[in-house]
C-alpha cells in the first residue's frame, strides 16, 4: 500500500519533528521555565551571624608554670596545650581517645588529653613530655627509651613516655590491673603487667618489646 507524502498532500513539512528535535525543544522549554521561576523567586533571607561563644577564664599549672588563659568552654586540654600554650610534644592522633598519643599526666594521673575539656583542670597541674626533661637533662624514662630504641617514627613516643612514667607510679601505689593475679597483693613489674598497663598506647611501628625493656629498666625490675 502506498503511503502518501505529507509534503505532496499540502501538509506543512516543517511539522514533521524528529525524536532528537523533540527532546531538544523539551529541554529548552524546561530551562526557560526554570530560569523564569528563579528570576521570580525572592532572594533568600540573610541569617544573622550566631553570637560568639562566651570565653572562660582558666588558670592552671603546666610543667610547673602557671598559666591564665581565656578559652572557649568546648576546648579540649590537648588543643589548649598545642594551640594556645604551643606545647606540641603531646600529639593528636585519633582524637577519639583510642591511640594514647595525647597522653599527659594531670594531677598525678595519666589521661587522654583529647577527651578532657580544659575547663575541668581549673587550678590543676598538668605535666607534658616537655615537663619531664630536656635534651641537656633527660628524664630517666626518656633516656631509657633512647637506650632501648623504644620508638621508630617517634610520633607516639611522647604519649608512651608520659604513660610509662605514670604506670610505674600506679604499680608502686599498689593499683591492680586486669592481669593482676591477686588484687590484695602489690602488683609485680612483669612483662605481662607492663604490657597490659601500656595497652592503651598504640605504637604502629611495633616497638612494644623495646618499650617494655625501657620501662623495666627504669622501674628496676626484670621482664
Amino acid at each position: 500500500m502506498h503511503t502518501p507524502d505529507p509534503c505532496a498532500t499540502g501538509a506543512a513539512c516543517d511539522l514533521a519533528l524528529t525524536r532528537r528535535n523533540l527532546l531538544l525543544a523539551s529541554a529548552a522549554s524546561a530551562a526557560a521555565t526554570g530560569a523564569g521561576a528563579a528570576e521570580a523567586a525572592p532572594p533568600p533571607a540573610i541569617r544573622p551571624a550566631p553570637d560568639p561563644m562566651p570565653l572562660h577564664r582558666l588558670t592552671l599549672t603546666v610543667n610547673g608554670q602557671r598559666h591564665t588563659v581565656e578559652i572557649d568552654t568546648r576546648t579540649t586540654l590537648l588543643d589548649l596545650l598545642r594551640e594556645q600554650l604551643h606545647l606540641n610534644g603531646s600529639k593528636k592522633g585519633c582524637d577519639h581517645g583510642q591511640c594514647g598519643a595525647c597522653t599527659v599526666i594531670a594531677d598525678g594521673r595519666r589521661i587522654n588529653a583529647c577527651l578532657s575539656l580544659a575547663v575541668l583542670h581549673e587550678g590543676g597541674s598538668v605535666t607534658t613530655i616537655e615537663g619531664l626533661g630536656h635534651p641537656q637533662q633527660l628524664h630517666p624514662m626518656q633516656a631509657a627509651f633512647v637506650k632501648h630504641d623504644g620508638y621508630q617514627c617517634g610520633y607516639c613516643t611522647p604519649g608512651q613516655i608520659c604513660s610509662a612514667v605514670a604506670v610505674i607510679d600506679e604499680v608502686r601505689a599498689g593499683i591492680p590491673s586486669h592481669v593482676s593475679a591477686d588484687l590484695n597483693a602489690k602488683p609485680l613489674l612483669s612483662a605481662q603487667e607492663l604490657r597490659e598497663r601500656m595497652s592503651g598506647n598504640i605504637c604502629r611501628c611495633g616497638a612494644y618489646s623495646n618499650i617494655v625493656e625501657a620501662i623495666s629498666e627504669v622501674a628496676g625490675g626484670a621482664a
